[in-house]
């Protein structure tokens, strides 16, 4: 009897979630992270949503981001919860999941790519390829990477706008914001990254595959 108990709980836990779906949202799990390691984290290109938004209260407020980032990923979780449902969220848990321990693989290792810091709108356009294609491929699979994916979801599903659109709307209001502390000169390249990787994920979600 508690084996079938239990392996009803496995099933109710597993629904949803098939190994090729998991599979698939470990791939661009490991897409979107490597690009951000190796490219945003070393060229300093900011990026819109929570993270910007993270930065922007750190560097007004003097809140540590261990504190910013997880209220502002539950707030979104949670409206998510409220407008895409319980599966959406419990999807979310793994790509989530998988994100920070892709992370911290990358981290083991130097940055494998150059150093584009020189080379800014280089380093625009590829990270927004990486971190586009790699979203994109997990918001395919029914997840988000962390909050900003949530609440562009969100948006995207309230207001019955294109998911690209959704994505630049609460990133150019970051990053307009940002311009309180960062040059104008930063900030264009991280709306080039932004413009990219929002296109980008529209599309592969979007994409017809017979």
């Amino acid at each position: 009897m508690r084996k079938q108990i239990g392996s009803v709980s496995v099933q109710r836990l597993m629904a949803g979630l098939s190994w090729s779906r998991i599979l698939y949202i470990m791939i661009g799990a490991g897409i979107c992270s490597f690009g951000i390691h190796n490219i945003h984290q070393q060229s300093g290109i900011t990026e819109g949503g929570v993270i910007g938004m993270m930065l922007l209260v750190e560097h007004w407020l003097g809140v540590s981001p261990a504190y910013i980032t997880p209220v502002l990923d539950a707030l979104c979780y949670l409206l998510a919860f409220r407008y895409l449902g319980g599966r959406f969220i419990k999807i979310s848990v793994v790509s989530t999941l998988g994100v920070s321990l892709f992370y911290k693989f990358w981290e083991l290792f130097p940055p494998m790519l150059p150093d584009l810091s020189d080379y800014p709108l280089a380093a625009a356009v590829l990270g927004g390829i990486f971190v586009g294609v790699g979203v994109g491929i997990i918001v395919r699979q029914g997840g988000s990477s962390g909050g900003d994916d949530a609440l562009a979801l969100t948006i995207s599903r309230v207001t019955h706008w294109r998911l690209s659109r959704a994505y630049l709307f609460t990133d150019f209001t970051v990053l307009g914001l940002s311009l309180t502390y960062i040059p104008v000169s930063r900030i264009i390249f991280s709306l080039i990254t932004v413009t990219i990787s929002s296109y980008l994920i529209d599309c592969i979600q979007n994409l017809k595959i017979r």
